[in-house]
């Protein structure tokens, strides 16, 4: 792999964008994952492959998977089927009163788990 450097700046939020020549050498495009390392004062950052995956699983999704499959195997007739366009017109609908939001602002008050 060939040596690429290149500086960013870190925002008043702690965000930044991975440079365009470290993707590229990455190999990592939209929706790609990233690990960063940190040893001593070094970063080092590496694209996740699929078998890395499964590391930042979401902790929810194996369960609901395992419930689905085992309602299915009960009522076969009750197979997955697609949403209605008009229920995704009012899902949409629904979702453009919320407005944007971002994953990554701080949670105010308090919080159930």
């Amino acid at each position: 792999m060939p040596i690429v450097e290149e500086v960013c700046t870190i925002t008043a939020r702690g965000q930044t964008t991975v440079p365009k020549a470290v993707r590229q050498a990455l190999g990592v495009g939209y929706g790609g994952r990233i690990a960063f390392r940190v040893e001593g004062s070094r970063v080092t950052i590496r694209a996740l492959m699929p078998e890395d995956e499964d590391e930042g699983a979401d902790p929810a999704l194996v369960p609901f998977l395992s419930l689905l499959e085992a309602d299915l195997a009960v009522r076969p007739h009750n197979a997955v089927q697609p949403i209605t366009t008009a229920l995704a017109a009012r899902l949409g609908a629904i979702a453009a009163d919320i407005g944007k939001i971002d994953p990554d602002d701080p949670i105010e008050g308090e919080v159930m788990l």
